[in-house]
């Protein structure tokens, strides 16, 4: 008759399914826990107060976006109006999905169905990579329109791309003309300041979703050879949360950075 069940060659101690079994616990029970509802939650409580300080990482920089936008209403307005609304809902809507596909792989990990968590995280993971190719895509034409905050940042030149509706390729440099307006234009620095933010923001944004795609495949390896059961599946659930967390960052990004000069698209 098949088993799980083990002996070490050191210890002697009796494992099953990867887990030890000590002292009269579950095998999937740490021995520092008396019962899985205390497992459960201590687990919880670690991610939440993890994501805690994620919340105080996101909000200083909605913090700073705040205090600029009062300061420099009317351009951060127009900054807003060069990105495009159309991508960045997009993007929203393959998140929100993104976000179905992970609820349903904790569901799955709450019946101890190991295989079905991978094929939803697999799923996730192609979501948030569609998410990021929409985002290249969006990123090549802020380059080529010179919005990135670097040195060649030309504020003149994108309002002039973004006015007569041109997709130009990348060049180092945009005309000079151009760089001589902003020059004379103080509104440049603040359009400049906008993207900064923009960059930033949503450059992080994507920073974490890579990140999550490392601790799901991680999870994913785990859950295809079967160490996670109906009363331990801990890491699937917090993972579940950091990547809502992730989505929900981005429902607050969405219109903060994209629809804040939507009304300006008639003038």
């Amino acid at each position: 008759m098949h088993t799980d069940t083990k002996v070490t060659g050191h210890s002697g101690q009796v494992q099953a399914g990867g887990h030890d079994v000590g002292h009269g616990h579950a095998s999937d029970l740490a021995h520092h826990f008396e019962n899985h509802y205390q497992q459960h939650e201590a687990g919880n409580l670690g991610m939440w107060m993890f994501l805690s300080t994620e919340v105080l990482f996101f909000g200083g920089m909605f913090g700073a976006y705040t205090v600029y936008r009062y300061k420099f209403e009317k351009v951060f307005e127009q900054a807003s109006n060069i990105l495009d609304p159309l991508l960045g809902g997009i993007n929203t809507i393959i998140l929100l999905f993104s976000s179905v596909t992970m609820a349903l792989a904790v569901r799955s990990a709450q019946q101890g169905k190991g295989k079905a968590i991978v094929g939803w995280m697999a799923a996730t993971i192609i979501f948030g990579l569609a998410f990021l190719g929409v985002k290249a895509f969006e990123w090549k034409h802020d380059f080529a329109i010179h919005v990135f905050p670097t040195k060649d940042f030309c504020w003149s030149y994108a309002r002039e791309m973004h006015k007569t509706h041109q997709h130009p390729e990348y060049k180092p440099n945009a005309p000079a003309k151009f760089y001589e307006e902003d020059a004379k234009n103080p509104e440049s620095k603040q359009g400049k300041l906008f993207f900064f933010l923009y960059f930033t923001m949503t450059g992080l944004h994507g920073l974490h979703m890579i990140i999550g795609f490392g601790i799901m495949a991680v999870i994913m390896v785990y859950a295809w050879n079967g160490y996670y059961t109906k009363n331990y599946f801990v890491p699937v659930e917090s993972v579940g949360l950091y990547w809502h967390f992730v989505d929900l960052v981005w429902i607050f990004l969405y219109p903060l950075l994209y629809l804040l000069g939507a009304h300006l698209a008639s003038h």
